[in-house]
């Protein structure tokens, strides 16, 4: 149990951790970075790998990364996903990630912030000595929010590795962390008995018994700290301090019964044995399941033969044996429904998991005896940690299939697509050819004129100028002077061609600077309607382009990511059996091991009840004898 609360606390370290981590920088800009974050908030470690993955694999693909949104944060996307990996159990993965991070160039804070999440995923992979490894490469500044969660993560794994009195100086320094209290004065305790200070490591495991606090997590920590000391100095016969200490114990917390019992013990090693009766009594009235109270079943008529009550004795050594031998059917039907795959069953129904609490509301299911009898072990680590496999292997072969689902949507998107496109593209290429064609005549043109024009900057050529009339005019003219000679009779018409020439001449010649001036103009004009016409040209290119990628290249990374959820799928095909026989495993050895014990307390009851009716037979011949 102790164990337990140590993953409890370093669980709900993880979570301010994981808070102080993935806070993201001001200004935040990327929108599918913002998403990833969203979902690890939300405790959603798959769905914010996924995007964050996927988004780091964009990014790397990039030609120019720098202008990418993602990359002014990079530094802390690259750390996110560690950290992400490491809440998804995923340690192999988080380790390496979390070490790149200490390894690269980064800042202090963020690189002891990384230390300190890889120190932690070794403890909590059972390996203390990598932990104070990681935890001794730890210099400089540490970020505000992690620093009295390092130095408790520092005292466990201290203590893990038998340095108990190095664990102690730690705590020590903890003693007035708000975001501790009780826990750190418990593990102060169990570090001083451990490391043989006996007196010391007493007197803080009662400090902690006594605090005062509306906070659950610390109220079940002050009982366990009352139950630890109660017990230890049940074991030493001391019943009156074992009885003062295990008093404090709530009524209604989770160590209640194994207070009640050792309560009742307390009084009995005293000689007490009517005041044992008391606890013994509250507590025989709880939930058979409870080995303690099973237990309590058995202590009850114990002390009532104390006290030489021996017939109320044997009805309840009666009474325990009929109850024993019910629940020892029960947990033989239990470990039938568990062979048979009823325990799975139970543990996979979508309506639990939408509770935090659904662990406890196993107890009640229609027809999964098996979950009313687990709930210790359900609730230790080893379990709790291949239960998540089995249902986050059960999920994951649910999104295999859905993400088949989505290409066989994404595969019809693509018809419907080339069916829609594919007919207009000869009517809409053969548009193309023409706007083409037009737009290199354009081109061609403003080329032809932009030289002519620049050239008349240096040497004027106002013929070049003349209008469609003028010109008509002049061929007309040149046309009437061949015939001229012809004609030549005197009658002024020479004269008369010569005088329009000249006309046309002086007409061209006074007005070359405007005509020049307008045709720049007519040239910007030209120049606008080519660039309009390039637009049109690389807005048809691009939509046609949009239109034909939109169905065409996406055949081959669809077979690929099929065979890559095929794979997927017969992995966890094949690796969900084998993980939900290790969780029925775990299941029938308790199962077993508790139908054990209530075979033993049979035999027990058995022996007691002759035992009793034995007493209570004497007892009646002496009565009798003396009257």
């Amino acid at each position: 149990m102790s164990r337990l609360i140590l993953i409890l606390v370093c669980l709900l370290s993880t979570t301010v951790a994981l808070a102080a981590s993935t806070a993201p920088a001001l200004g935040l800009n990327d929108v599918y970075f913002g998403e990833a974050l969203y979902h690890a908030y939300q405790g959603e470690w798959f769905e914010s790998i996924c995007r964050l993955d996927t988004e780091l694999g964009q990014h790397r693909r990039l030609d120019e990364p720098a202008l990418d949104s993602l990359y002014p944060h990079l530094g802390q996307a690259e750390f996110d996903v560690g950290d992400f990996e490491l809440g998804y159990r995923m340690h192999l993965r988080a380790g390496r990630a979390i070490s790149a991070v200490i390894e690269g160039k980064v800042e202090e804070p963020r690189k002891n912030a990384a230390i300190y999440r890889l120190a932690r995923l070794y403890f909590q992979k059972d390996q203390p000595m990598d932990a104070l490894q990681a935890l001794e490469r730890i210099r400089g500044k540490v970020p505000e929010p992690l620093r009295d969660d390092l130095e408790f993560l520092r005292a466990q794994v201290l203590m893990a590795n038998g340095r108990f009195e190095d664990a102690a100086r730690t705590l020590k320094e903890l003693q007035g962390a708000k975001s501790l209290e009780g826990f750190s004065g418990y593990n102060l305790g169990i570090a001083l008995l451990q490391g043989g200070k006996e007196q010391d490591g007493r007197e803080y495991l009662d400090r902690t018994g006594q605090l005062v606090s509306a906070n659950p997590s610390t109220q079940a920590i002050r009982d366990k700290s009352n139950l630890v000391l109660g017990y230890k100095l049940l074991d030493e016969n001391a019943g009156a301090g074992a009885k003062l200490v295990l008093d404090r114990v709530r009524l209604t917390g989770p160590f209640s019964n194994r207070a009640l019992l050792g309560s009742g013990w307390a009084d009995a090693n005293q000689g007490e044995f009517e005041r044992a009766l008391v606890p013994w009594s509250i507590l025989a009235r709880r939930e058979v399941t409870d080995p303690a109270v099973q237990e309590a079943l058995l202590a009850l008529p114990f002390a009532y033969g104390k006290l030489q009550i021996y017939g109320k004795s044997a009805l309840l050594y009666g009474q325990a044996l009929e109850s024993f031998g019910k629940e020892i059917d029960k947990l033989g039907a239990s470990i039938a429904s568990v062979q048979e795959g009823r325990f799975l069953e139970a543990l996979t129904r979508e309506e639990l998991k939408q509770d935090s609490e659904w662990v406890v509301k196993l107890r009640n299911l229609p027809q999964a005896p098996e979950t009313y009898y687990l709930m210790e072990l359900m609730a230790a680590h080893d379990f709790q940690e291949s239960l998540k496999n089995y249902l986050e292997l059960t999920e994951l072969g649910k999104r295999l299939v859905a993400w088949e689902g989505d290409l066989d949507a994404f595969e019809e998107m693509i018809r419907q697509r080339r069916g829609y496109y594919q007919p207009l593209l000869p009517e809409i290429d053969q548009a193309f050819k023409q706007l083409d064609s037009q737009m290199r005549l354009r081109q061609e043109q403003r080329i032809r004129i932009e030289k002519r024009l620049q050239a008349m900057l240096t040497a004027p050529r106002p013929d070049y100028l003349a209008t469609a009339k003028e010109r008509v005019a002049r061929e007309e003219i040149a046309r009437l002077e061949q015939l001229a000679p012809k004609n030549a009779g005197g009658d002024g018409t020479a004269e008369r061609v010569a005088r329009l020439r000249g006309v046309i001449s002086w007409n061209i010649a006074t007005e070359y600077d405007r005509r020049l001036t307008e045709a720049f103009d007519d040239l910007d004009s030209l120049i606008r309607e080519t660039q309009r016409l390039k637009q049109r040209y690389a807005s048809f290119v691009r939509t046609r382009q949009a239109a034909t990628q939109s169905y065409e290249g996406y055949d081959e990374t669809i077979r690929s990511q099929r065979e890559q959820i095929a794979a997927a799928r017969e992995k966890v095909t094949a690796l969900l059996p084998r993980q939900g026989k290790i969780l029925e495993a775990m299941a029938v050895d308790e199962l077993t091991r508790r139908r054990e014990r209530l075979e033993q307390f049979q035999v027990t009851a058995r022996f007691a009840i002759a035992d009793s009716y034995d007493r209570a037979n004497k007892a009646q011949a002496q009565k009798r004898v003396g009257q």
